[in-house]
């Protein structure tokens, strides 16, 4: 390739071109489909509401639970639920 140039130095370059190259063509192709006209079409709907939740995450409490979880709601709407350190 290049007469004074060692094979580390004509290896970078061609790298070098390579890198280039594909830059060009990436720019050019993301240049394209940004002009590229929005399709035509209905909108696209948003997703229902959910009404509750999942299955998966609804659990069945029993009294005492209810119990027991409503009494931590009281003790830390009071502000007595957490510790000074």
């Amino acid at each position: 390739m290049f007469d004074g140039a060692s094979i580390v130095q004509q290896t970078g370059v061609a790298l070098f071109a390579a890198a280039t190259a594909l830059w060009a063509l990436t720019f050019l192709r993301i240049r394209r489909l940004r002009a590229a006209p929005a399709p035509e079409g209905p909108a696209l709907r948003s997703l229902p509401g959910q009404s509750g939740p999942p299955r998966a995450e609804s659990v069945v409490l029993t009294a005492a639970e209810r119990a027991a979880f409503a009494g931590l709601v009281r003790q830390f709407g009071t502000g007595h639920g957490h510790r000074e350190g």
